[in-house]
């Protein structure tokens, strides 16, 4: 909404109606916990990332696995920390690559995802049409943001979030929506020939 040029205003009522309901959320499930447990657990995450002394089974065998793989890694299938992980295929796929593939594999899964972020402005830089340009940018940072989320949860940067590494970590219906995702960012590239060659020809008209 922002890139759509829509009002700051608007926009800063908006946060501050979002951070209310949280805030009343918060409130109400404290209050009355048998409504829902994930208040409870936010807590036990964020205080826990927090407090240097708190032992937190899933960061502790992340650390681990970066720890082992070093510079080049353990190698393919070589990862002993799967095994003791939780969620070693999905929320901590990115230790569990950098234990395997060590800081080089870790650096190459970086840029593959900045790569596909310069290719999603790209896109959106040549098209002419607005709605388009929502959708690629859109839909592109939200890929972007979830993988560095990931990875950033993987090296202890945020506290644990459950977010998937988009088109790594294992799960199906996360993998559908991924490629819905960038089949609607192809389907923008796509148009941007045809755009292009109207584009040309009304120019070699006019000069006509």
């Amino acid at each position: 909404m922002f890139i759509g040029r829509f009002s700051l205003k608007w926009l800063g009522v908006m946060l501050i109606i979002g951070i209310g309901s949280i805030a009343l959320f918060y409130l109400v499930v404290t209050k009355f916990p048998n409504i829902s447990n994930r208040v409870a657990t936010w807590n036990a995450r964020i205080e826990c990332y927090f407090d240097q002394d708190c032992k937190n089974y899933q960061v502790n065998h992340a650390k681990m696995a970066i720890a082992r793989g070093g510079m080049w890694g353990q190698g393919p299938g070589k990862s002993v920390q799967k095994y003791f992980l939780p969620q070693s295929s999905s929320d901590f796929i990115y230790a569990v690559i950098v234990e395997e593939y060590g800081r080089v594999g870790g650096l190459f899964i970086i840029s593959l995802y900045l790569m596909f972020l310069v290719r999603v402005l790209g896109i959106a830089s040549k098209s002419d049409d607005d709605f388009a340009i929502l959708i690629t940018i859109g839909l592109g940072f939200s890929i972007i943001s979830q993988a560095f989320i990931n990875m950033a949860v993987a090296v202890n940067l945020l506290p644990v979030t459950g977010q998937t590494l988009p088109l790594i970590s294992a799960g199906g219906s996360s993998v559908w929506m991924t490629c819905a995702a960038i089949g609607l960012i192809l389907s923008v590239s796509n148009s941007i020939k045809p755009q292009l060659e109207n584009f040309l020809n009304d120019e070699e008209t006019l000069l006509n």
